[in-house]
């Protein structure tokens, strides 16, 4: 049997926890009532089983000896995360837009993948696709 995560949760460091959590609750994901909500850290429920937790910066650091990566300059990862539709992927990246996040490219449309992108207020790269099923039955 394969290895696989009951839970998943990432961690990814902000500058402003209040500024986050605004942000993505505006995009329409709800926080985790199960984790504590504070002036340090929020968890936001952005899948079944999947949070993702902004911490302010002397919190995540905590987490890690390692020297935080700057993301004006640097790309750690990208978020890729997939929805049900193209008007839903549409409606997410231009709300990020309208909430102070990047545009990260322009829209790309490759049959059996609908990507566009944006860029978080710290910089992170959130990649939001919808994948058409429907298509992928006949590979």
């Amino acid at each position: 049997m394969a290895l696989t995560s009951a839970f998943t949760s990432f961690n990814l460091p902000v500058k402003n926890v209040e500024q986050s959590k605004a942000f993505f609750t505006g995009l329409g994901f709800e926080l985790n009532s199960q984790f504590p909500n504070t002036e340090n850290s929020v968890a936001i429920v952005i899948g079944d089983n999947l949070q993702v937790m902004l911490s302010n910066h002397a919190i995540f650091n905590t987490l890690t000896e390692k020297e935080t990566v700057d993301t004006s300059k640097y790309a750690q990862m990208t978020i890729a995360l997939a929805f049900e539709s193209r008007e839903k992927v549409d409606e997410i990246v231009n709300t990020a837009i309208s909430l102070g996040g990047k545009l990260h490219a322009e829209p790309e449309d490759h049959g059996l993948v609908y990507h566009w992108g944006f860029v978080d207020m710290d910089g992170h790269l959130w990649a939001i696709n919808y994948m058409n099923m429907d298509e992928t039955q006949g590979c």
